[in-house]
């Protein structure tokens, strides 16, 4: 286990847990290729904060990389909505991308 994640699992351990702090794991989780912890730890941050386009996207990524298409493709749909709302059209438009990538893989298989 990294560093990093030791940091982020003693401070949630102590009690410390916030979006921020779950998205910082998941995508430390996603960084290790643990694709199934990520996902958990993004999840709640999206529990706790469902604006949070950023967790979203990375939520996306860590379904699509355990091959949870249907998952992946939802998460990335409620991504760019809440993202337009925000105006974060960057962040929409990246999502928007990995759903043309999963439904064309899709087509393929």
């Amino acid at each position: 286990m990294s560093t990093v994640i030791e940091n982020l699992e003693r401070m949630l351990g102590n009690g410390q847990d916030s979006p921020m702090l779950r998205f910082g794991l998941g995508k430390a989780y996603l960084t290790s290729k643990d694709f199934q912890k990520a996902a958990e730890h993004l999840e709640n941050a999206i529990d706790q904060d469902p604006e949070y386009s950023a967790a979203w996207k990375l939520l996306g990524r860590a379904y699509m990389q355990s091959a949870r298409t249907d998952e992946a493709i939802r998460s990335f749909a409620q991504g760019i909505k809440v993202a337009e709302q925000k105006g974060d059209i960057q962040a929409a438009k990246e999502m928007g991308v990995f759903i043309k990538r999963l439904e064309k893989s899709s087509d393929t298989d």
